[in-house]
């Protein structure tokens, strides 16, 4: 999709232009079935893994994390939004730090840093301390999603990079599933530390794996350090109308998926349900879906636009939460299916928008996205949980269509503005 049928202006501040190769047969760039092509997907899958699993390693163990520091929901929940919003914050500068030294230098510190603080996690002595480990671990896994994100942009084909954005998305769903899952099982029998610390054992595992078999970049271009262009970069792409649409559709998407998958555990643990932990952390299954609608995000776009697709998951998204509301089981279930879909299929689409929309400076441009997401998680964590405190799962629900409503609000302005540059198009030829 052009920049003009998507009201985005053709460049961004001063950007440089693309390279002639990008459209003719020499561009060297991988590309599906091409050399190294699978050996960087499985890296990336393999770091989406160890990001997702590490980030919210603790949310499927809430209940049980409240019951041995004697705390509300709500207090509890600050160990996913504390990693969370210590991503937020840094995502920004960790990007600064990969267009100077290099998307895989960042991305392996990073992930080494992680790991570190994941195997120390599990000797916390008491809650404070817990949210801070936990913050200063999401410090850390800040320069995995933008760092990713500009690594594919510069090494991939534009052609491919819906769907390679797709892959490393679906490992973040496999992470954030097999980390629920385990936890939940094995906290049931041995309590929440271990299982914890079983995460972290597999999380350095994955960053091994993604360090050796990640291909040395060829496109990338060492950047500038200076405070003075780093924030130049940055104006320019708020500067951008399309960019900032996308990187609020990224909050909103993650606030949604922030607050049911925080309270959910609580809920699942009450009347009618009484479901036991390793019950609850199974749950976290339905996040296959995630892994399935996030890597044929690139066909949907294919299908019905950019736009069109994030209706579709936004509707999609609604609908599972309005399901959710029922008292039976499998309704729920369904309910967190559909929610899960829409929000991967959703945040897909908006982050790959990202990468091709930003011309220039496209790990910062990657790290304001993560940076909003990010924010959205902690928000989500938060106002769900004191929703759920103060009205049940309903009050959950409220916050999650709320949010959806402005996904469906921005795009509609969207569309709007899209089709005022198409109308200005034929002028501007004359």
């Amino acid at each position: 999709m052009s920049p003009a049928s998507t009201g985005a202006s053709t460049a961004v501040g001063a950007a440089s232009p693309v390279p002639a190769s990008d459209t003719t047969g020499s561009d060297s760039r991988m590309t599906p079935g091409g050399p190294g092509y699978r050996r960087m997907s499985l890296a990336l899958f393999l770091a989406g893994v160890a990001t997702f699993a590490l980030l919210y390693s603790t949310q499927a163990l809430l209940p049980l994390i409240s019951g041995e520091f004697g705390v509300a929901p709500s207090e509890a929940s600050w160990t996913v939004a504390a990693a969370t919003g210590g991503l937020a914050l840094f995502v920004l500068p960790m990007s600064a730090l990969s267009e100077r030294f290099g998307r895989r230098t960042v991305m392996t510190a990073s992930l080494a840093v992680a790991v570190t603080v994941g195997l120390l996690v599990p000797f916390a002595p008491s809650l404070g301390v817990l949210v801070v480990l936990r913050a200063v671990q999401g410090a850390a896994l800040a320069g995995l999603p933008a760092s990713a994100t500009a690594y594919l942009a510069e090494e991939v084909r534009p052609k491919a990079l819906v769907t390679a954005i797709g892959l490393f998305v679906a490992g973040n769903s496999v992470g954030g599933m097999s980390g629920r899952v385990i936890t939940g099982w094995v906290a049931q029998e041995w309590g929440w530390r271990v299982a914890v610390a079983v995460i972290g054992a597999i999380a350095v595992a994955c960053a091994i794996a993604f360090r050796l078999l990640l291909p040395t970049p060829r496109h990338f271009t060492t950047g500038s350090l200076r405070p003075r262009v780093l924030l130049g970069t940055v104006r320019d792409h708020l500067a951008n109308p399309l960019l900032r649409r996308l990187y609020a559709i990224g909050a909103l998407f993650m606030t949604v998926f922030g607050g049911v998958y925080t309270v959910i555990g609580y809920r699942l643990t009450e009347a009618p349900f009484g479901l036991p932990q390793g019950i609850i952390g199974s749950i976290f299954l339905v996040y296959l879906v995630g892994t399935v609608s996030a890597s044929t995000a690139g066909r949907l776009v294919g299908r019905l636009g950019r736009r069109g697709a994030l209706y579709l998951a936004g509707g999609t998204t609604a609908a599972g939460l309005l399901l959710s509301l029922a008292p039976a089981l499998p309704l729920v279930l369904l309910g967190l299916v559909l929610i899960t879909a829409g929000f991967f299929a959703g945040h897909a689409v908006a982050s790959s928008a990202v990468s091709k929309t930003a011309t220039h400076g496209r790990a910062q441009a990657a790290a304001l996205y993560q940076s909003m997401y990010y924010i959205g998680s902690s928000v989500g964590s938060t106002v769900g949980a004191m929703a759920f405190h103060a009205d049940g799962w309903s009050g959950t629900v409220g916050v999650g269509l709320l949010a959806v409503v402005g996904v469906v609000t921005i795009t509609v302005a969207g569309t709007r503005a899209a089709r005022v540059a198409a109308r200005r198009e034929p002028v501007a030829a004359h």
